[in-house]
């Protein structure tokens, strides 16, 4: 992907198209503009064509002003010297795509009345529905996306998929699967989140007219390259944040320990586990360095004592849903959420209770749900939530308060404002990789504090996850992130 997408603005559809509309009320052509994105994709197009030996294009255009950017694109590629045909759905009413037509007509252009190909093709350009797109798609536009999809050619979008939701990163219900996606104006949000980066591609962004005061981005892109401070020679294991990890029912060990090593794994001086004593013998055989108590022993004022001696929580880890989780997560809650000293995690069934009886969350506390704790917690489904993960993540801030993180392929991130995760891969949705970025999160915020932002170390995570899945997503597992999380946080560390 291209790298100045990195810490780039993201923006609504609506506002993208609202911008457009203020460019043409000062006096701009809205038919030039057609013709600088679809210029300006050309010249992009032309070395990725030349690299990969690619001289036979179709190009795919619907009914819209997405379309017109697709006949005056296989002009411009035409002009290159590139065999370029047109399939084609019956225009549209708009004056600037007759025109982008009949030049695709003045420059000899086969174009051919639907999408049946009468060949092969090199590579297939996309210019079918453009960001305006918010409804189900009907069977013929379906079958027609998914017959392009079959061909064995390079895809490239113009804009965006075909059939993805501009917003939400929803397929509607199927949608281009693109290698390139140049996308005009602005980046949009569904290009990087929900399933948008299943079916972008690498993006690009066409950056064409200036950006006026009115325009405002709904978040920013993650930045990849994180730097850490560089540790100081008279360091001791005080310096460095004492991490507790509360979890760990009788039946879910696991969880915790994937945490804890994790927290150490990114730079904790100190962690100690609070879980059910059966755990403790397994615990020690793979990090001795864990210190242990047991959370059926402590009473309420050696938890009181315990929190205060510690500057990072996460809580929630395997602490099962029963009665005697309920009756834990009340020992407990109530104390991390009002100790103003404690950076405090979120996870797992914390979040359960936590939507069982909602409450106020202080500023330092890092909820990380995934789309169906997001769903408990809003008490709606996770088919709602997947619909409009922005949304999703506003609400959710909105009733509890703190800073939150909606995981998932483009990871959410709100804080003061929102940002999205491009890193990461399909190899890590596997089981434990939650409380890894638990363990991580308490681990980074017992060190930096406000030093370091939520967004930051999500990405870290998700960069540790590529890390390992340079060798191979399938089988990737939880517990192989410490060496990658070790290695990501030893990164430039040089601030």
């Amino acid at each position: 992907m291209p790298q100045q997408v990195y810490h780039s603005p993201v923006y609504h559809s609506q506002s993208i198209q609202a911008w457009e509309q203020r460019w043409f009320a000062r006096q701009n052509s809205s038919y030039g503009l057609m013709q600088q994105v679809a210029w300006s994709i050309a010249q992009r197009l032309v070395p990725v064509f030349q690299q990969q030996n690619i001289q036979n294009i179709a190009v795919c255009c619907g009914q819209g002003n997405n379309a017109g950017d697709g006949y005056l694109t296989a002009k411009y590629l035409k002009q290159y010297g590139f065999d370029v045909e047109i399939y084609a759905a019956e225009l549209g009413a708009s004056k600037d795509l007759h025109t982008a037509c009949q030049e695709a007509v003045d420059a000899e252009i086969c174009i051919c009345a639907g999408f049946i190909f009468q060949k092969k093709y090199d590579a297939y350009i996309d210019a079918l529905f453009g960001i305006g797109l918010n409804r189900e798609l009907g069977a013929d536009w379906q079958q027609i996306i998914q017959g392009i999809n079959v061909q064995t050619g390079l895809k490239i979008a113009i804009d965006i998929p075909s059939g993805l939701h501009a917003n939400s990163g929803q397929p509607l219900p199927c949608a281009i699967k693109a290698d390139y996606t140049y996308t005009a104006l602005g980046l949009k949000a569904g290009l990087f989140t929900g399933q948008g980066k299943e079916f972008a591609g690498q993006v690009e962004v066409i950056s064409l007219i200036p950006a006026d005061a009115e325009l405002q981005p709904i978040a920013q892109l993650s930045p990849r390259s994180i730097s850490l401070p560089q540790r100081e020679a008279f360091g001791h294991k005080g310096s460095y944040g004492h991490v507790l990890v509360v979890g760990g029912h009788a039946d879910m060990g696991g969880a915790v320990m994937m945490a804890a090593e994790s927290a150490f794994a990114a730079g904790a001086g100190k962690v100690t586990i609070v879980c059910h004593e059966k755990h403790h013998t397994a615990i020690l055989a793979r990090a001795p360095n864990i210190m242990l108590r047991d959370i059926n022993a402590l009473t309420k004022a050696e938890i009181q004592q315990l929190l205060e001696h510690v500057d990072a929580v996460s809580f929630g880890m395997g602490l099962g849903r029963d009665s005697w989780s309920e009756q834990q997560y009340f020992k407990w809650f109530p104390k991390i959420n009002a100790a103003d000293h404690l950076q405090v995690v979120l996870d797992a069934d914390a979040l359960w209770f936590l939507a069982e009886h909602p409450e106020a969350l202080k500023s330092d506390t890092y909820a990380t749900p995934h789309p169906g704790e997001a769903a408990k917690l809003l008490a709606c489904s996770v088919k709602e939530v997947e619909s409009d993960r922005i949304a999703a993540i506003h609400q959710l801030q909105e009733k509890y308060a703190g800073q939150w993180v909606l995981k998932g392929s483009g990871s959410l991130i709100l804080q003061d404002q929102l940002w999205i995760c491009t890193a990461g891969n399909a190899g890590m949705g596997t089981g434990g990789m939650g409380d890894v970025l638990a363990g991580m999160t308490a681990s980074l915020k017992a060190q930096f504090a406000g030093k370091i932002q939520l967004h930051e170390i999500v990405s870290l995570h998700a960069l540790a996850g590529d890390w390992l899945a340079e060798q191979g997503m399938r089988g990737l597992q939880a517990h192989h992130m410490n060496a990658a999380i070790y290695h990501v946080v030893n990164q430039g560390s040089h601030k």
